[in-house]
């Protein structure tokens, strides 16, 4: 298949918190969710695709200079550097997002932060290739499995030439997948805990020990601050509330956000978390270490022996160091073994990824991490990408932070309400998404085009110059 890229078009809405989500030394309370249009030509046929995400601050970038607003704009901006690089391009749908992703992020349209520049790329990229399937009339699976996107990851990491993506497809198609709830810095534990200005004016929890018996939830990310002793008191906490509430033998993740300076430190907060009588619950069910590091350091060939050692007592992923094609090739070379897949990192990136692991085979993963996505779109496009790479749980933190799918027009909550009523219902006056047992359907995954079966309320958003303006100064 070879499309022909005709337009490239964003609008966007403002979204507010239900609840602050502190991660890293950032609190988010309000952000814009941005919405990119697609058209495309494909032998003849012309489509129109759709992709979302929230542009979320102090992430892609996190300069101490610039403020919390300024973050927001660099990622508008990356969306419109992006629309130029895609703009009248045509060839197969992985060697458009190719051109474009090279030059904005090492060619005349780059800023010299890559994450903040594949972010741009990431975002048209999804709503080319809901076009794309659109217009062939298939499902993002299908396309795969059928060969149609041109996927070629040999040109982008030799160690994958001649690898194809039917080859990359999960079979069978998983069916659902367990929900992996982030504790936020700021997220009460108990009900006890919860001040009167975080109840709201709706019924969903707000405590971790409520969320748990809502939801049923089985898996967790815990977040980590940079101090051993500090952390270790809070995560025992969190440790003793899913002892009490949660079913046993619950998952454990922690994410350091780039928090810890040296290895060092992180093998500090592993021993003393082992030591810990509540603590060491979390060790026995850890999965692995997210992003201990700082990103300029993480691929330093200096850390190798310390992360190498302590690899050996939990495995140690990439997350915001992997922001070029190149980089989990050369953190597995220093000890590291995993890296997340996160949708606004690029899809091409998380299928060439996967090829490096089943290339290496040697136990290199890959895990599902979210950037508070939210419904329909960014959440429903990182549900088909993760069921095609049959990633077994998936960090979701959007649903808790936000109130259900009041971040989008009500007319487009209905329609995803009728189009997907395994993944969203009705409670109340609101649509919210649907948990059961600690698990989301990803039967979305299967409708034509990238995800979703919704009718997009284009024109209830504003265009992208006003929600520029509209942003704090």
């Amino acid at each position: 298949m070879e499309l022909e890229i005709r337009s490239v078009e964003f609008a966007g809405s403002s979204c507010r918190t239900r609840i602050p989500f502190r991660f890293g030394r950032v609190t988010l309370t309000r952000a814009p969710l941005l919405v990119a249009r697609v058209g495309v030509r494909v032998d003849g046929v012309e489509a129109t695709g759709h992709s979302g995400d929230l542009a979320v601050p102090k992430w892609f970038e996190k300069n101490p200079d610039k403020s919390a607003a300024d973050d927001m704009r660099a990622l508008l901006a990356s969306a419109e550097r992006a629309a130029q690089a895609y703009r009248g391009s045509a060839g197969t749908a992985f060697d458009v997002w190719r051109e474009a992703h090279a030059r904005c992020t090492a060619g005349e349209l780059a800023s010299g932060v890559a994450l903040l520049d594949g972010f741009g790329v990431a975002l048209v990229e999804r709503a080319m290739l809901d076009a794309a399937c659109r217009a062939l009339g298939v499902s993002f699976r299908d396309a795969l499995e059928q060969d149609r996107l041109g996927f070629a990851p040999g040109s982008l990491l030799t160690e994958t030439a001649g690898m194809r993506s039917p080859e990359l497809l999960a079979a069978p198609a998983p069916d659902s997948v367990l929900l992996r709830h982030t504790v936020g810095g700021l997220d009460p534990l108990r009900s006890a805990d919860v001040p009167p200005e975080l109840h709201g004016d709706d019924d969903h929890p707000v405590s971790l020990e409520e969320d748990i018996r809502r939801a049923g939830l089985r898996a967790f990310k815990l977040k980590a601050g940079g101090d051993p002793s500090a952390d270790v008191r809070r995560l025992a906490e969190i440790a003793r509330v899913v002892a009490e509430h949660a079913a046993p033998n619950p998952i454990f993740t922690l994410d350091a956000n780039e928090s810890y300076a040296d290895v060092a430190s992180v093998g500090k907060l592993v021993d003393l978390l082992e030591r810990d009588p509540d603590g060491r619950g979390i060790v026995e069910g850890l999965a692995y270490l997210e992003q201990p590091l700082p990103r300029a350091r993480t691929l330093d060939a200096a850390t190798t022996d310390d992360v190498r050692a302590l690899a050996r007592t939990v495995p140690l992923i990439i997350d915001e160091a992997d922001d070029a094609v190149d980089s989990f090739a050369r953190a597995l070379e220093i000890g590291y073994r995993g890296v997340s897949v996160k949708n606004c990192k690029g899809v091409f990136r998380a299928l060439a990824n996967r090829a490096l692991c089943l290339a290496r085979g040697d136990g290199a993963f890959q895990t599902s991490e979210d950037l508070t996505n939210l419904p329909v779109l960014p959440l429903q496009q990182d549900l088909a990408t993760l069921a095609a790479l049959g990633l077994p749980h998936s960090e979701r933190n959007g649903h808790h932070f936000f109130r259900g799918l009041d971040v989008i027009p009500p007319e487009e909550a209905e329609s995803a309400l009728a189009a997907h009523p395994d993944l969203y219902e009705r409670r109340g006056e609101r649509v919210v998404l649907k948990i059961r047992n600690g698990a989301l359907s990803l039967a979305c995954q299967h409708a034509p085009g990238y995800g979703h079966a919704v009718d997009i309320e284009w024109h209830a958003r504003a265009p992208l110059a006003r929600l520029a303006k509209e942003l704090p100064a």
